[in-house]
């Protein structure tokens, strides 16, 4: 028989409804799916900001380091 530890607090869980989590998680894939975008994608002359480099060169770094090609 297990016998709980009144000193130690006790947690319930968060109870989200549907339409709320599924909120959620569209906004999470809609943020995913702009920072794949802008990190993997976003080159300069497929951009949607024209033939402006300034995100490309701000993102440079981790697109090597996640294994993304831009040369």
């Amino acid at each position: 028989m297990t016998t709980v530890n009144p000193s130690l607090p006790t947690t319930t869980p968060v109870v989200i409804s549907l339409s709320r989590s599924t909120l959620w998680l569209a906004i999470t894939a809609i943020l995913a799916l702009g920072i794949y975008y802008f990190v993997g994608v976003d080159q300069g002359a497929t951009s949607v900001f024209g033939s402006d480099m300034h995100i490309h060169e701000f993102v440079h770094d981790s697109r090597h380091f996640l294994g993304f090609p831009c040369h």
